[in-house]
């Protein structure tokens, strides 16, 4: 059996194992899953009609239109935390030294790590978009074109912010530190568009909200699901997320190869 092989058997079987651990465990990532729902629900039923006021009136429905593309964003953040815990939990419970003694390929461990996070995240994503379109989110003017782009940007933030949790995990300590480390993938959508423009906010505040990773990401998804200008935040999503990657793999992977040696 060729080393291609051998690593698509064994990064097949970790994903089977992360996934399992998953479906026996799934309070967390209900938890986290939460989070995003309750938001969604407090802001477009007890604030809309407030709201609403900042994107330029329309009520409630008008609101809902606005906040579901950001909500998105903010589910995928939500969840990769449970990944950094899962990861952290691999390395402080034993079982990473045990796999080390076994006749696998190695980086394995973190790419079933990352496959069953971003699957995860992929099924949080939907399961939150249905609940936007229960609650009146639509989408009527978007190409097939257009939906398949946006499904290609959140899977690409998925990968992004799921390498950088993963590598929050292996230097975290313990599974509390690990969620604390990871609390800004939840704090920075609070910062961005999300809930408001960023020409609402204060002066001197509007340049952090408008360049961090998730106000391009938003801004980009509104343009293609709602028709809105995606202007200059179509790229900016784009070097935001291949950054991130990059950055979130070399530092999982050269973080755990030391902690190897």
């Amino acid at each position: 059996m060729s080393s291609l092989s051998l690593a698509v058997r064994d990064s097949n079987t970790m994903l089977r194992r992360n996934l399992l651990h998953a479906r026996r465990y799934p309070s967390l990532t209900l938890n986290l899953l939460l989070t995003p729902i309750m938001l969604l629900l407090l802001f477009v039923y007890i604030f809309g009609d407030t709201m609403s006021a900042g994107i330029g009136g329309g009520g409630r429905s008008a609101y809902i239109a606005y906040i579901v593309p950001g909500l998105l964003l903010m589910t995928i953040g939500s969840t990769v935390i449970g990944t950094a815990v899962s990861v952290s939990n691999d390395m402080t419970e034993g079982i990473i030294a045990r796999f080390r003694t076994m006749a696998i390929h190695r980086p394995s461990i973190l790419v079933g790590h990352v496959a069953g996070s971003v699957l995860q995240s992929i099924l949080s994503v939907v399961l939150v978009g249905a609940v936007g379109v229960a609650i009146g989110f639509r989408s009527t003017d978007a190409t097939a074109l257009e939906w398949l782009a946006a499904f290609g940007l959140l899977a690409l933030f998925t990968l992004a912010l799921t390498w950088i949790a993963v590598g929050m995990g292996l230097v975290s300590p313990n599974a509390e530190a690990a969620s604390n480390n990871a609390m800004p993938l939840i704090l920075l959508p609070l910062l961005s568009s999300a809930f408001v423009p960023v020409d609402s906010m204060p002066g001197w505040f509007q340049p952090i909200a408008e360049y961090q990773p998730f106000t391009p990401a938003i801004e980009t998804l509104r343009g293609l699901l709602l028709g809105t200008e995606i202007g200059h935040n179509g790229w900016l999503a784009v070097v935001w997320c291949l950054a991130l990657t990059v950055l979130g793999y070399f530092w999982s992977t050269s973080t755990f190869n030391r902690d190897a040696k």
